[in-house]
């Protein structure tokens, strides 16, 4: 095998097979690398009349890539990113760049790029977002790390990413572990709009008694305007889909468990460790591990009574719950953008967060028409510290908050959780609040544990001996 290969994937699962195949597309001749003998066939039938190939052999591999080689990793997160990394090390050259595709813990990524530029080996965390076919398309590409080893993979990140307005949805994040960041925040906010969606579609069919095809089609109309995403779009047709084996909407088969991988809990966690308050994500991941008390919640709902609705859905419903809706979803944004730009101070990322809007408008899973306005607020004002700032969008939730208040009274009366749509509000109004009652819990805290306090009509700090 001669050295020609332009670019070098290890990890042949569906994601790795359909990223190299859509680098192959682009004109750029690819090699793949995995221990499994039938993944690697499966890329060399897939790859048919493509410059791809692939092959079980890390020397092979390695050998056959041109120099410096830009090599690319799509397996799972942790110990097995560093058992691939010790494997190729002893055959990689100077200048040569090792990129982890995959959903690693930013921590991690630090502890690499200082690891590998200690040898000479560029290292960058990327993240990628899209799902398989947005791997296989067009995805949008998350990467940070040194701009030295940006500048050899750029030509092919730009041509293999989504494209909107012919702009492809990739750009340098910044620093060290910038790129695993914007990525790990990227899927928390991920979590907060699924339970959104979920906990509005919750109020449509048990508040309000609709069926599942008027719910698939308000959801088909939302999508059309300015709710318009990718999340909106496929809950739309999720409600299309039958269940082949009764004939029944599938959608009311599938157990209401649902699983995660990390990287919501990661974006919780480490909002708490900046002091970022982030509470839709909170909630959403909070939501995840009640749901997953399956049995202790059906021994729960024969214990206690069980709130039944009696309203009636008519048009002014739908546009009551479109609003609240579009209000949590862009609160939902602002507090992940908020930690965003809290992160990049911490630690010295430099994001550009509008940047971090535009390549997030196509190819990954938050993709929303609402991005395209998040990224004009923030090429407004760089430094805005906050979405809710902005005059358009204050303008935006000064007229459909209502809207979500609503939502959350019915919601209430009839007994259904809504712990992302409440914590929504109460983020924008607690944010919007002048005064909070925090000068209690700073008394409080002084009289039991002598933690002082600061006054309001003088500087200094103060204790008080109480009682």
């Amino acid at each position: 095998m001669d050295e020609n290969f332009d670019f070098g994937m290890v990890g042949l699962g569906v994601m790795g097979r359909n990223f190299i195949l859509n680098v192959a597309d682009h004109g750029y001749s690819a090699i793949g690398l995995d221990t499994d003998a039938q993944k690697v066939e499966a890329l060399t039938a897939e790859g048919t009349g493509k410059q791809v190939e692939g092959t079980v052999s890390k020397e092979v591999f390695v050998k056959a890539l041109k120099s410096p080689r830009k090599i690319m990793l799509l397996v799972p997160a942790g110990k097995i990113v560093d058992a691939v990394i010790e494997d190729l090390l002893p055959l990689l050259d100077k200048g040569d760049l090792i990129i982890d595709g995959g959903n690693s813990f930013f921590p991690d990524t630090n502890r690499r790029i200082t690891y590998l530029a200690d040898k000479g080996i560029h290292f960058m965390g990327v993240g990628v977002s899209g799902g398989a076919e947005g791997a296989r398309f067009g995805p949008s590409i998350m990467p940070g790390g040194p701009k030295e080893g940006y500048a050899l993979i750029e030509p092919i990140f730009r041509a293999v990413a989504a494209k909107v307005d012919e702009e492809p949805c990739v750009a340098h994040m910044g620093n060290t572990s910038a790129g695993n960041y914007v990525k790990m925040v990227h899927n928390g906010i991920e979590y907060g709009l699924m339970q959104l969606i979920a906990e509005t579609y919750d109020v449509m069919k048990r508040g309000l008694g609709l069926s599942n095809e008027t719910i698939g089609q308000t959801f088909g109309k939302w999508s059309e305007g300015r709710l318009k995403s990718f999340l909106v779009e496929i809950t739309a047709d999720i409600f299309k889909q039958k269940d082949p084996l009764t004939g029944e909407d599938l959608v009311d088969k599938i157990l209401d468990k649902a699983k995660q991988k990390g990287t919501g809990k990661w974006t919780s966690q480490n909002a708490m460790d900046l002091g970022m308050p982030v509470p839709t994500i909170d909630a959403a991941v909070t939501m995840r591990g009640i749901s997953a008390l399956k049995e202790q919640r059906s021994q729960a709902s024969k214990v206690f009574d069980q709130a039944k609705p009696e309203l009636i859905a008519d048009e002014q419903w739908a546009d009551t719950l479109e609003q609240g809706l579009y209000s949590a979803f862009v609160i939902t944004y602002a507090q992940g953008l908020a930690q965003l730009s809290a992160a990049s101070l911490e630690y010295s990322y430099e994001l550009n967060i509008s940047a971090v809007a535009r390549i997030w408008r196509g190819g990954c899973i938050i993709r929303a028409s609402l991005l395209e306005h998040i990224r004009k607020a923030y090429e407004r004002t760089p430094a805005l510290k906050n979405l809710l700032l902005d005059d358009a969008f204050a303008e935006i939730l000064d007229s459909s908050h209502n809207g979500l208040r609503s939502v959350l009274k019915l919601a209430i009366d009839t007994g259904i959780p809504v712990s992302c749509l409440g914590a929504s509000l109460s983020y924008f109004d607690a944010f919007k609040s002048e005064k909070l009652p925090l000068n209690l819990v700073q008394a409080q805290r002084d009289y039991f544990g002598s933690h002082t306090y600061e006054r309001t009509d003088q500087q200094g700090v103060f204790h008080t001996e109480w009682g």
